[in-house]
């Protein structure tokens, strides 16, 4: 699990990888390396999903914030998760998280980047929503069907660097198998940026499952609704077996 204390910055530029430690006197950290430390994290969407991974994050030391069109109405949620929730508006959460996960019904993508496109430019998120004709509408279910998930996404939510993350199971299966015994639970990824997926790869670890890594955005079908990564409460070695990944 990651720690919630922050290095001084002298230190700040180390970075251990494969038993060699390499030493960047002031160097700012990269994203990925603030996690060791606690990243902040806004959280879009604020219903099982949301609640349910923003809570895991919060006990593995990083602070969050759940946004809300009405953030009044998540007191309750954000006492039961602990000092390090908090919750804002869909604006804060964005200025607040050095990440941010999003987690609403698909319908909603597009006013999104249109409202909030220009503040999430060159931010990481980490994407957990699935089109569902019923509920989205059958042009955006056909739209994710022809061209991907992770490539529709993408377009709505341009500049970003994106990441989909956490969309193949309940939050009941996310919430009862969270840190389980080894082997842990298998949590596909898929994204163009390799920071970024790194990034996302670490904060799948914190919350308490492992991460696959598929590909790029467009590998995101083999997980989206549908495919054959989809609903898999797996291993991590079963979940690259089913998708003929490499061991």
């Amino acid at each position: 699990m990651l720690r919630h204390s922050r290095p001084d910055p002298v230190r700040r530029g180390l970075f251990i990888a494969g038993g060699c430690a390499v030493l960047v006197a002031l160097a700012p950290r990269s994203a990925a390396a603030q996690t060791a430390s606690g990243m902040r994290i806004g959280i879009i969407g604020a219903g099982r999903i949301g609640g349910t991974i923003g809570g895991l994050w919060a006990k593995a030391g990083h602070p969050v914030m759940l946004s809300s069109r009405h953030p009044e109405e998540l007191k309750d949620l954000v006492a039961s998760l602990g000092p390090l929730a908090k919750a804002g508006t869909v604006a804060e959460a964005i200025a607040f998280g050095d990440a941010l996960f999003i987690a609403v019904p698909y319908g909603a993508l597009p006013q999104i980047g249109k409202d909030y496109g220009a503040s999430m430019k060159g931010k990481i998120i980490l994407d957990a929503c699935n089109a569902v004709a019923g509920r989205d509408g059958s042009a955006v279910a056909d739209e994710v069907e022809q061209e991907g998930i992770g490539v529709v996404s993408q377009k709505y939510l341009g500049g970003a660097r994106l990441v989909r993350a956490f969309n193949t199971m309940s939050y009941t299966i996310f919430a009862r198998e969270a840190n389980r015994p080894p082997p842990r639970l298998a949590i596909p990824i898929a994204g163009d940026d390799p920071e970024a997926v790194k990034v996302a790869a670490a904060l799948v670890t914190d919350a308490g499952f492992d991460p696959v890594v598929v590909g790029k955005l467009a590998d995101a079908r083999k997980f989206q609704r549908g495919g054959p990564g989809y609903g898999q409460s797996v291993s991590a070695a079963e979940l690259r077996q089913k998708l003929s990944l490499a061991p």
